[in-house]
This record gives C-alpha cells, structure tokens and sequence, in this order.
C-alpha cells in the first residue's frame, strides 16, 4: 500500500512494527514497567476499574522521542502485573484537539467509560487555546469524542488543563489545574449532575489562598480524593523555588490533605507535602479500585527534560510509568506501597536472617542482578550510617544528621554523579525495585519514596553494602520476571 495513503493511525502503528526490533531489544528496556511502544510517554491518564479490569492511558506522542501533538495510549490488566496494549484511544483530530490530547481522567457511569480530557489547540502565531472535552465508551476500547463541555472563564489564561472528574454526594465534581491572568497557580472547581453540563464554582486552592503564599505560576494533574476522612488535593505546581532537601526538580508533585466543602467550594488545607524525593516522578494520578483500594501511577521523568539526554532516545523510545502503589493514610501522612499484586513477579528468593552487617563493601552470597525486589527489615542498629550500592547508584543513611540520601549517574555529563535527600528520623526498612533502568525506594512501609531513571554505561549487577558500626537485619531479594518489552 501507498504510505501516502495511509491514515496518521496506520502510519503510527506501521512506525511501531518498523521499529519493534530495536525498541524492544534495548537494553535499558524495562522488565515489569509500562513504557510506549515506540516515542514519548509522559502523564498516566484515565486511570480507572471498569468491568473487572484496570485501564491505564497516558500521554503519547508516537511520532518522536520529544513532547510535541498528544495522544492517549491505552494498556489493560486484569491484575496490575500482566498488560496488554490496547489501541489508540483518542488522536488529536478534531478543531477542538488538532494540536493534542492533553491530561484527563475516566469516571463509569451507567456501565459506559467517560474520558475528559484536555483539548490542546494552536493557531499560526503559537497562541494557545483549550478546551476540556470528553468522550464515551461502551467497551473502554473504542471512544466517541463529544467535544468541548468546559471553556476557559474569565480571569484565567489557556493554560487551563488535566480534567479529574470524581463523584460525591450524588453529584460529580471536575478538579482543573489553572493559572490566574494574574500569573498564580490554582485548582478550580466544577460541578455536574450529568456529566456533561458543568458549573463553576471557583478556585479551591491555589498561590496566595489560605495563607500558602506564591506556591508557582501553574499547577498542574490535580487529583482529589477522599482517603480515611481526609480530603486529599494531589496536583503538580511549577515554578517552586527549591528549600534545602524540598523541591529540588524542575516541576514538583505533591498533595494537601484537609477539610473540602466541594458545595461552596472551600478547601481548609494544611501544608504541600512531596510524594517522591526522587528525580524522576511528576504527574501522578489515583483511581479507587473493585477492593476499595485508593492506587496510584505516576510518570517516571519530569516535564521539560531535554529528551537527547536519555540514552533510549536513539532507540526511538523514552521515559515510563512508575510501579502501581497502594496510598494508606497513617498519623497524618499518605503513605505509598507497592501493590500485593507485584509479588507474583517473584522467583529465585534469598533470604537472610538477623544477619549483621559491621563493615565496608559486603557482599552478601547469591545477592546481585539488574532486575529484582530487595527488602531490608532492621532488627537492631547500632550505627552511624547504613549504605547499599546498587551498580553505580548508592543508597544511604545518616543517623549523624538524619538524612536519607540517593545517589545516581548525571545522565547527561557522565561520571559525574546528583543526589537527592530527605531528613529521616530513624531507618527501620527499605523496600526496593529495580527494573534495569530504573529504581523505586520505599521507605519504611511508604513514609518516603524516591523514583529515578538510572543508566549505568555497564550492567554491575552488584549489590554491597557498607556499615560504621553494626547493623543486624533480615535481608530478602528476589528475581522479578519480564513481563513487558
């Protein structure tokens, strides 16, 4: 057939079949991560449980490894393990989208999937418009776009966008992130009966509201949820100065937790809290699964990052969405954890029991790979600092001045090395993934968590650790199996 001929569709798909090969026989591939079949992946959207099984869309743009027209790449699973890519589920191909699907969310209504999401339009001089739109599904597979259902209001710039759509009280309710034309960062509120008439109601955070002060110029992928009688607001703001160990990427992803009265449109919140220490997480999105569990996916890059940097660009492809996590409310704080789920990945465990650890570069038998879960559960400390080298990466704490600090590789100057910290009470047990070109690091049962893209030029597969003083743990790794390519 005449490539001239083909649909921008046909093209994409016949651009992955080209490409397959190298795609998948890179070798930073990841083995239990979604990535895109070919180009660039960024925001998890739709995150949803519709009809017994959980659908993930994201942020696609198929064409290139750098941000350009969005998509909406869609994968499935009946059980957060094992997906299966789904077909395209919306292109930018309508007046209202022709320059990209931009961020949204799905709701079930009436046994139908509804998307909203945002459509991003551009004219010849670059000025941006945008519109919040939605489309409708019976089978969660194939989508009837039905256009715009919320334009801009006034007093607010096109930077208007990321639709989550929620239900409560007998009503939904619809978060946007905005910015002022006065330059501040805000969450608005809209309200529904139907879906698809909308009424706003107002800002419900934003900089210089409930005495936060400037907190960034646009705040982005807002979430809110109800979690243990808390209301949560999950949202992204940019433009945030970092503060020692706080806010140290270009964007931010956090949340507030408080009291919302979504009638009248008040939110009574306390401080931004981060989600993620690491250097890799931005635009994070929750959805409530068939188990009433509150679960979270998060991007596994940031935005505005210079795409030539990343290894896999060669390879046609870049960045991924981080494991599926389990959020739990505990003495005032979100908690993150891996979902049981991932457990089924596990082969070739071992375990090691009360062993203690008292000096530098220990190497444990049979304990190293590239792709494996590692738990370590502190039994008795007696020490002033504790650190595992994962490959070139070292993961450390310091009980001298309470800090718990990651180290990689600067991905794009070589031997040089970043790192990114938090304060940290005391170390009680550390919980990590790591997929070949990636590590998530769950702190104590999920009080803390850092995400990164690592790329080591070689594949160490050492794991080491090192001691001043003496640490007595229970140390467990196991091999996780390859699920994905």
């Amino acid at each position: 057939m005449n490539q001239s001929n083909l649909s921008k569709e046909e093209l994409i798909y016949k651009r992955i079949d080209t490409y397959k090969e190298i795609v998948t026989g890179d070798r930073y591939r990841m083995h239990y991560h979604l990535m895109p079949p070919i180009g660039l992946l960024n925001d998890p959207n739709g995150f949803i449980f519709f009809k017994g099984q959980y659908h993930i869309f994201y942020q696609w743009n198929p064409l290139e490894t750098a941000h350009g027209s969005k998509y909406w790449g869609h994968y499935i699973s009946d059980d957060l393990v094992h997906w299966e890519q789904a077909p395209i589920a919306i292109s930018p191909d309508q007046w209202f989208d022709k320059d990209g699907c931009y961020s949204g969310s799905a709701v079930v209504k009436d046994e139908k999937m509804y998307l909203f999401y945002t459509g991003n339009v551009k004219d010849n001089t670059n000025t941006r418009e945008s519109y919040q739109c939605m489309a409708v599904s019976k089978d969660g597979i194939h989508f009837e776009k039905k256009g715009p259902v919320i334009y801009v209001p006034k007093g607010y710039t096109a930077h208007f966008r990321d639709p989550k759509v929620f239900y409560k009280d007998d009503r939904w309710y619809m978060v946007i992130g905005a910015q002022s034309t006065d330059g501040m960062g805000h969450v608005v509120l809209y309200s529904s009966a139907n879906l698809e008439n909308w009424e706003f109601i107002g800002p419900i955070a934003g900089s210089n509201s409930n005495g936060l002060g400037d907190f960034g110029y646009m705040w982005e992928c807002p979430d809110m949820f109800e979690l243990e009688g808390n209301d949560i607001l999950v949202f992204s703001p940019q433009g945030i100065e970092p503060d020692g160990y706080k806010y140290n990427n270009i964007y931010q992803s956090g949340y507030f937790s408080g009291e919302a009265d979504f009638q009248n449109g008040t939110y009574d919140h306390g401080e931004f809290n981060e989600l993620d220490r690491g250097f890799d997480f931005y635009a994070p999105q929750t959805t409530c699964d068939g188990l009433g569990r509150r679960l979270l996916f998060g991007w596994m890059g940031n935005a505005e990052e210079d795409g030539v940097i990343h290894p896999t660009a060669k390879n046609h492809w870049i960045h991924a969405l981080t494991i599926p996590r389990r959020l739990n409310w505990k003495n005032g704080q979100l908690l993150q954890n891996p979902v049981q789920e991932l457990t089924r990945l596990r082969e070739n465990e071992v375990a090691y029991n009360a062993v203690t650890i008292h000096k530098q570069d220990t190497k444990l038998p049979a304990m190293d790979g590239n792709v494996f879960e590692l738990k370590i559960t502190i039994k008795e400390w007696q020490a002033t600092s504790f650190s595992i080298h994962v490959g070139s990466s070292r993961i450390s704490f310091d009980q001298n001045n309470n800090t718990f600090t990651f180290e990689r590789k600067r991905l794009a100057a070589g031997e040089i090395f970043e790192s990114r910290h938090c304060h940290l009470n005391e170390l009680k047990c550390i919980q990590l993934f790591k997929d070949t070109s990636s590590i998530e690091i769950f702190i104590n049962e999920g009080e803390e968590v850092f995400s990164s893209r690592i790329f080591d030029t070689t594949f160490d597969s050492d794991i080491t650790f090192s001691v001043e003083g003496n640490v007595t743990a229970d140390v467990q790794k196991w091999d996780l199996k390859k699920v994905c390519s």
